[in-house]
């Protein structure tokens, strides 16, 4: 029989699969002997088969029981016992963090005759009691029922309004008595009947709850985001309850053992008094900083000390960890690996390095290309010294500038709408998640580093600034003192500092793109983060299998690109150079009606051509230099047909003469396509027009054999696009061969010839086609359009977002390679091509060579480089670095 649920004692810290990582580490602190309460986790696996089955699972029950025995028995008491009550929390805890997405129910066991009990057992606290029941009777009503949460937020309102007092904690038992009832009432007019009485039906509920919540649409939204597979299932934890809402002496927090948003080491973290644990993740009330605690409870404080020094040393990584004092006694609710910025990351790393407690390669893989993309960004420039508008706590790093919106619903619309919004809240909720995903920055006035905004930006990488309680937000406008701002008026967030500015604040490059350009102050050059950087780029690189080149169609780009690290072009697109300016010389190729007409058109071109080869092969000088013969679909060279056909009848109505607009639009009808993405281009377009391919090849082979006079080093690879049969290659293989046997001559540059693999026929007939290819290069942005019949300039806009939304993507494949179906293309092709030719090099220049999952499946698949942007070099040689280390399977530790 399969077992459901785990006592804390059977688990450890390496069982997230099915004890998620809540779970897991409950486990794992109560082995290593640390002051955890009693409790027991419910598997994934139950939640999986209750999600699947759409009932109780069969068995779970009986187990619950068993266990449920067991914790009254450590415990010395029982689940809702009107003299003397057992509570338990009941939380979510899938193996990846999702922080706030799922539910949680605290206080569970409490009803009308044990909260009586409870105040006895807290030495006749009335108002602790009744504080317990009215939180349970709100969460439990969210979470289990659906109840509206506003209209619980409007019956605390108006008590504190009754009572003339600001916080809830200044409502006193009496207060809280009334408030219970009217939560009641809220309760039973929303599910129909009352608040139910039975503690084990409380906790059934609860638990299925928590089942369901895997699905709610922001736990589904999380998962998207963050690339989490939709067919984990969470685990759940039922923990006896200690109380953080005892009074003064007690209280809840959270701590990290080194700053999140820096990496400095330090304390670092939030405490509240007379609190339950959700108090400080909601943000509801500003907190304390964690230090303050030694003043409140020097004994907790210095307990809490030792914790986190054994629980960093035992995980080798900064903690994340929430703990309650009740009473002066220090109980850990939580730890895991903690959440941070891509700052903290990296400094992290590398410090944990230097301390001994990890070694390079693991440090690599603890960091990402996506956080390293994340540093990139620029950052405010402040040397116009302007005047912040009001500061509060830099939660997440960045600068962000955009439009007030006072909601998710209108940072979604306004975002869709192509503005950059900053989301202003009091605090934010999982509710907010789609608001937060759509918003440039987010804006707090409550809450702090460990609040639910923080906590979720740090994780999405967005700017936030917490816990600026100068803003008093309203429906349509926040105040800062006698300043108004308006929704729609703009403002700039500064995550780092903390500061809010009216206005569009200047921005400058970061400091790591500034170390990659070798422009870095050298004042600079020992800051941690970019230390850490140099480290973790230096090692990755030595590591690496995979090279990274660059796609790059000017010298400029070119230059740029070798900064920041690239191998060499592996994509310079030759179209490009035929736009702006030079469009009128390919319109009169395409209008010539002779031969000599053509040849005197590709004469115009070819000094041209061989002057833009000749600037790329001197900043690459030494490196290989990968050129694409000429691939657009002729629409892009040619006027719409429409607007043509329109200038030609307005001019004939006119009585004007306008033979080379009659000329152009003959032309135009005679090439129109109704699909030119898959019409005349690529290989086609060089047979189907003598000489065009030629002059390419002679004005590359001419630019290189120049460059070899001056003293260079040119190594240029011409590559044919969009051939499917092996025969179109040959064909236009011959005819470069002549030419370039005849322009290099004896100067010793010597030029390969291969081509890209984008169309699925291409891939399919490899091993024929590398007979005559020197190299292949994988075009997955068109191989992933005919491959799925997508047109990528159309369907990202048009389903997608509905293909996202149900599931069949969790990513767009023109984003990350579809590893089963354009994947397995790549990698036939590879096997097949490699078999024929063993020395073939193969790489990739679409869109894809700079993603980093796709980096991995390259590097898998046994490709000699990648080529991205200029700016996702860097991004891509860290992945390299990452896959190769990975791959080995090792313990790094």
């Amino acid at each position: 029989m399969e077992k459901y649920v785990y006592d804390f004692a059977e688990g450890n810290k390496d069982m997230k699969d099915l004890l998620g990582g809540k779970g897991a580490n409950l486990a794992e602190m109560t082995n290593l002997g640390l002051p955890v309460p009693a409790g027991f986790t419910i598997t994934s696996q139950a939640c999986q088969r209750y999600l699947a089955q759409g009932t109780h699972v069969d068995g779970l029950d009986e187990e619950i029981d068993r266990h449920l025995a067991a914790l009254e028995e450590a415990m010395g008491r029982k689940l809702g016992d009107p003299a003397d009550p057992l509570l338990v929390s009941v939380r979510s805890g899938a193996k990846f963090s999702m922080p706030g997405m799922m539910e949680t129910v605290l206080n569970v066991g409490l009803n009308d005759e044990s909260v009586a009990g409870l105040s006895r057992q807290a030495g006749d606290n009335d108002r602790f009691a009744w504080d317990s029941y009215r939180r349970l009777i709100q969460m439990f009503g969210k979470t289990v029922c659906d109840v509206p949460g506003d209209e619980f937020e409007d019956a605390l309102h108006k008590a504190k309004v009754a009572k003339g007092v600001k916080d809830d904690v200044q409502l006193d038992a009496d207060d809280l008595r009334a408030l219970v009832s009217a939560y009641k009432k809220v309760f039973a007019k929303h599910v129909g009947h009352d608040f139910p009485q039975d503690p084990r039906h409380q906790l059934d509920l609860a638990i299925e709850a928590v089942f369901r919540s895997w699905n709610a649409d922001r736990a589904v939204l999380y998962r998207r985001q963050e690339r989490i597979p939709a067919d984990l299932g969470t685990a759940v934890n039922v923990v006896a309850m200690v109380f953080g809402n005892l009074g003064p002496d007690s209280g809840t927090g959270v701590a990290f053992t080194r700053d999140p948003a820096t990496g400095e080491s330090g304390i670092y973290g939030d405490y509240l008094q007379n609190a339950q644990g959700e108090d400080v993740v909601a943000g509801i009330r500003n907190t304390l900083p964690l230090a303050d605690l030694e003043k409140i409870d020097k004994k907790s404080y210095d307990e809490l000390l030792g914790i986190m020094a054994t629980l960093e040393g035992h995980y080798h990584d900064l903690c994340d960890i929430e703990f309650t004092i009740e009473r002066g006694k220090l109980w850990m609710l939580q730890t895991r690996v903690g959440k941070r910025t891509a700052a903290a990351a990296f400094t992290i790393a590398a410090q944990l390095v230097d301390e001994g407690m990890i070694d390079l390669d693991e440090a690599v893989t603890r960091v990402s290309g996506a956080q390293l993309a994340q540093l990139m960004f620029p950052r405010f420039d402040l040397s116009a010294d302007p005047s912040p508008l009001t500061r509060g706590v830099g939660a997440s790093p960045g600068a962000a500038f955009g439009e007030v919106v006072l909601t998710s619903a209108d940072a979604v619309a306004r975002a869709g709408a192509g503005k950059n919004v900053i989301l202003v809240r009091r605090e934010t909720n999982p509710d907010d998640l789609p608001g937060m995903i759509a918003a440039q920055g987010i804006l707090t006035s409550r809450g702090g580093k460990t609040s639910h905004a923080a906590v979720v930006a740090r994780g999405m990488g967005k700017t936030c600034v917490c816990g600026a309680d100068g803003i008093e937000v309203g429906r349509d406008r926040f105040t800062v003192g006698g300043q108004v701002v308006h929704e729609g008026d703009m403002i700039s967030v500064d995550g780092t500092t903390g500061r809010v500015y009216l206005g569009e604040v200047p921005v400058r490059p970061s400091e790591v793109v500034q170390y990659f350009e070798g422009d870095l102050d050298p004042a600079l050059a020992n800051e941690p983060l970019v230390s850490a950087v140099h480290l973790l780029m230096t090692h990755a690189d030595e590591k690496a299998k995979l090279k990274v080149r660059t796609n790059a169609d000017t010298g400029v780009d070119a230059a740029r690109a070798r900064r920041f690290g690239a191998h060499g072009i592996g994509l310079c697109r030759t179209e490009h150079m035929f736009l702006g300016d030079r469009r009128e010389l390919v319109e009169r190729l395409i209008l010539a009606r002779t031969e000599t007409e053509r040849n005197d058109a590709l004469s115009a071109l070819q000094p041209l051509q061989r002057a833009d080869f000749l600037d790329i092969f001197r900043e690459m000088n030494g490196l290989p230099v990968t050129v694409r013969l000429i691939d657009p679909p002729l629409h892009e060279f040619l006027p719409s047909l429409e607007e043509l056909a329109v200038q030609v009848a307005v001019a004939k109505e006119r009585g004007e003469d306008s033979p080379r607009g009659e000329r152009m639009l003959a032309a135009v009808r005679r090439m129109h396509e109704q699909n030119p993405m898959l019409g005349l281009r690529g290989v086609r377009l060089g047979l189907v027009i003598p000489g065009l391919f030629g002059m390419q090849v002679r004005a590359i082979a001419e630019a290189a054999v120049a460059l070899a006079a001056e003293g260079g080093h040119p190594r240029p690879e011409i590559m044919v696009p969009l051939v499917g049969a092996v025969q179109e290659l040959e064909t236009v293989r011959a005819e470069a061969e002549k030419i370039i046997a005849e322009v290099v001559g004896d100067s010793g540059v010597e030029v390969l010839i291969g081509t890209m693999i984008e169309v699925p026929r291409a891939a399919l007939t490899a091993g024929q086609i590398a007979e005559a290819a020197e190299f292949f290069s994988f075009g997955t942005n068109d191989l992933t359009q005919m491959a799925w019949g997508f047109s990528r300039d159309d369907v990202e806009g048009a389903f997608f977002w509905r293909y996202l939304e149900l599931g069949i993507f969790g990513i767009s494949p023109f984003e990350s390679i579809d590893r089963d179906g354009v994947g397995r293309l790549v990698r036939i092709a590879a096997d097949e091509g490699r078999a024929a030719r063993p020395g073939l090099k193969l790489g990739v220049c679409g869109e894809h060579g700079g993603d980093p999952e796709s980096v991995h499946f390259f590097h898998e698949v046994g490709l000699d480089y990648v080529s991205c942007s200029p700016f996702r070099v860097p991004v891509a040689r860290l992945e390299a670095g990452r896959a190769a280390i990975e791959s080995t399977g090792s313990d790094h530790r």
